[in-house]
């Protein structure tokens, strides 16, 4: 209905569709997909005034949190080192294996709102803040190696496409969506990222069995002037393991602050997480020997062919005292360096060297973010830049400009020689252009590589999460060109998610890329049981002897046992012994355990019987670990008996199984489809 206040509104309503690309000035553009270089694969220019304006205007989209991240939690540690670096670099922290450095290391999801789930299909941020003795170097990692787009320039249409759609501001936290898989359809550089993106990566258990990388291409100098390409990496000590995807929605539901809050209660209990620092090498000379170009940030280094150098680890030790002052006020930024460490000309880096600074000016109200203390270096700081918003430095003297003499000149450069930042002088050349090297244009091979290297159970989980995300994308359209676009990654894929999702089969050739990287697959981390949550389900009239036996044993197996029953009244069983819950049936979950233990006595009620059964159900279904006590072993379903990680306790030897069962965390091979034919027949007869 029209109104006077909606023909004021009028005045300002700009419908875009159709028109031509413009700056906010008016000016037209020719290109909007590539930043001006020095050459095709030199750095990216200053003097590029259309990618400045537009990372600008998209760093300041979002009051007051952050524009991606915005989801997070974070840790105080120490990094240690193993061996000095000294062959590689001079940075100062990474020379003496006598020397601890303090960090704070960040946790996040990327595109979800502060107040969105834990547990959302994303990917993850894992932000690392050295404060060394030369001042801070940041780390600023994703639990994935690669990107969705390969230029910076990109990135805010990535983002717009992915965050929700602006009409609504729905679906939240979630790529599934017409917008997103538009973007990629239009857009075949992601295919690597999307494969990622779609795999059990996005789901990960733990912020603490959970990968880093680098994701770009940075360099190492070492003090004669030497450089090395690296990719930096960060392996979780418990291995990298993930959710399924139904565990992982209900999670959202149950307790959406399940990732954060599994962090702060395992350094709370002393399991400290602790990850092994690494990095690939790559001899400046070589920069052209891989059937991929090393500055792509859509490409990973395989490991089996440029292998991870492990040469320190670090370990999160301390939680918090206040999240606003520490984890939401904290400010990383991949231009916070150390002599030794420098850029490549990676495009995405390039571009991200300006847009962090440039987003904690509105984020964190000005340019003295540095001076927040959990930003603030352990070095003191001295140059001419005064005032501004927050400004806590309180600069005495009369002198605030270089080259000048009533100071003696002071604060003055300090040479090279001293451990002055000195850049890498690489030569470039070229003619200033706006265009992509030919080298990026592969993007299917490695998307190909990524689904090779998968277990048949990773594969089908992939397979699962295309059909959910397609599925929910209304265009018709969009959802055929995104079955057509991954039948160049794998034919039988994309058959498989065309069927899933009501469109045709895929059209076009399928890449002949047929290389495999072993080291993609969660299938080969590594298994362990500690620190994974058990279920203890007691009831009353329990065996003690035997719950204590069990207990005992999941004690030294380093899990940690959770006892649950129907209220928090302490649970008497035989001898005389009793046990205070942790949890009651409703405060607890069984998508919130790892494994679960029933251990129960003569009196059940029916509603206990129920919540016990719907505990059983899910842990099956979900293929964790199960171990029932012999006397209720008949509230298992008769399918379920013999089934791999199903366990009857009957001796210790059942107790020695279970601990093992928990250290595989799943049990793939289950049949978790518990009606045979005969039996659907009758149902649907019903």
């Amino acid at each position: 209905m029209k109104n006077d206040k909606d023909a004021q509104l009028n005045q300002f309503r700009v419908d875009d569709e159709g028109k031509d690309l413009t700056t906010n000035q008016g000016l037209k553009m020719a290109e909007d997909e590539f930043s001006l270089k020095a050459g095709e694969r030199g750095p990216t220019l200053m003097e590029d005034f259309h990618f400045r304006e537009k990372l600008t205007h998209f760093d300041h989209e979002r009051i007051p949190e952050r524009v991606v991240h915005a989801r997070g939690t974070g840790a105080h540690g120490e990094f240690e080192l193993y061996e000095s670096m000294e062959k590689y670099t001079k940075a100062g922290f990474l020379q003496d294996p006598h020397i601890k450095t303090p960090v704070f290391v960040r946790f996040s999801t990327v595109i979800g709102s502060r107040g969105s789930a834990d547990t959302v299909r994303d990917v993850r941020g894992f932000a690392i803040k050295f404060y060394t003795q030369e001042g801070n170097y940041d780390l600023v990692a994703n639990n994935m190696p690669v990107f969705f787009v390969q230029d910076a320039i990109k990135f805010p249409d990535f983002v717009h496409a992915n965050k929700p759609e602006p009409r609504t501001e729905v679906p939240q936290a979630t790529a599934a969506h017409d917008n997103f898989w538009d973007f990629i359809a239009n857009n075949q550089e992601s295919a690597h990222m999307v494969m990622w993106a779609m795999s059990d990566r996005a789901i990960p258990r733990s912020f603490r069995m959970m990968e880093g990388f680098g994701v770009n291409t940075f360099r190492f100098i070492n003090a004669q002037g030497k450089s090395t390409f690296i990719k930096f990496h960060i392996k979780p000590l418990l291995g990298v393991h993930s959710l399924v995807w139904d565990e992982a929605q209900k999670i959202a539901g149950k307790d959406p602050d399940f990732n954060r809050r599994d962090l702060y209660e395992a350094i709370e209990s002393n399991n400290y997480p602790e990850f092994e620092f690494g990095v690939q090498l790559l001899a400046e000379e070589n920069e052209f020997s891989m059937d991929f170009d090393i500055l792509d940030p859509t490409k990973v280094w395989p490991e089996e062919e440029i292998p991870v150098k492990i040469i320190g680890k670090i370990t999160l030790n301390r939680n918090v005292d206040n999240f606003f002052a520490e984890t939401e006020q904290v400010a990383f930024h991949p231009g916070h360096l150390v002599p030794g460490i420098d850029f490549s000309n990676d495009p995405l880096l390039q571009g991200r060297l300006f847009s962090y600074t440039d987003t904690q000016l509105i984020r964190l109200g000005g340019p003295n973010f540095h001076e927040i203390p959990i930003n603030k270096p352990l070095v003191q700081f001295h140059n001419n830049q005064r005032d501004g918003y927050n400004r806590q430095t309180i600069n005495t003297g009369n002198v605030n400009y270089h080259r000048n003499s009533l100071a003696s000149g002071t604060p003055k450069a300090v040479p090279e020689s001293r451990g002055g930042y000195a850049h890498y002088q690489e030569k470039v050349s070229g003619v200033k252009i706006v265009a992509r090297s030919y080298s990026f244009n592969s993007h299917f091979s490695q998307a190909a590589m990524f689904y090779n290297s998968m277990s048949p159970v990773e594969k089908q989980h992939i397979i699962s999460a295309f059909s959910f995300e397609l599925g929910k994308v209304k265009n018709f359209d969009v959802r055929q060109k995104i079955v057509d676009m991954f039948g160049k990654v794998n034919t039988d894929m994309a058959n498989q998610i065309a069927d899933n999702t009501g469109v045709c089969r895929p059209r076009g050739q399928c890449t002949k890329y047929s290389k495999t990287s072993p080291a993609l697959s969660q299938a080969n981390t590594v298994m362990k049981p500690d620190t994974l949550k058990v279920g203890c389900i007691l009831c009353e009239g329990y065996d003690s002897q035997e719950f204590k036996g069990v207990l005992q044993a999941l004690y030294n197996a380093n899990t940690m046992p959770k006892i649950i029953s129907d209220t928090l009244l302490p649970v008497k069983g035989s001898q005389g012994y009793e046990q205070i819950p942790d949890y009651t049936l409703d405060t607890a979950d069984p998508v919130l355990m790892d494994a679960i233990y029933i251990i129960g006595g003569p009196n059940l009620s029916s509603r206990s019987i129920t919540e016990i059964k719907r505990y059983i159900y899910e842990t099956y279904v979900h293929y964790k670990p199960i171990l029932i006590s012999q006397s209720l072993s008949s509230l298992l379903d008769q399918k379920m008996t013999g089934q791999p990680g199903v366990t009857i306790l009957d001796g210790n030897k059942d107790t020695e199984k279970f601990i093992k069962d928990i250290s595989l965390h799943r049990h793939w091979g289950r049949n978790i489809n518990l009606y045979d034919a005969n039996e659907l027949k009758q149902l649907i007869k019903f």
